[in-house]
């Protein structure tokens, strides 16, 4: 379960770097003065799913990613909370091609 998340994480990364790539900043003549323009691709600027906001949530993700693998390999009573948090974690996932049924909560 921990390399599928792994997994989904990175290619959550890699689409909002691309996204990010895809943003152009053009320069235009506006009454005298040269404006900036930032130029957002379609899909994200009309809705509020952001680039930047997904990298933010991929990093928070990875840190609970790495106290869950600490959780999971110090066994106990940390295993258990780990084995029961990880399930929601991949949730979103759900309809990826890798995800396994049987990790739904």
């Amino acid at each position: 379960m921990l390399a599928f998340w792994q997994w989904c994480l990175d290619e959550d990364e890699q689409a909002a770097r691309v996204a990010l790539n895809r943003t152009t900043t053009t320069r235009r003549m506006i009454r005298g003065q040269w404006m900036e323009d930032t130029v957002q691709p379609p899909e994200w600027r009309r809705s509020a799913w952001s680039p930047t906001r997904v990298l933010a949530e991929v990093a928070a993700k990875r840190k609970r990613l790495a106290e869950l693998s600490v959780a999971i390999e110090a066994g106990h009573d940390s295993y258990d909370l780990a084995s029961t948090l990880l399930p929601y974690e991949l949730l979103p996932y759900a309809d990826h091609a890798g995800y396994n049924e049987a990790w739904r909560p």
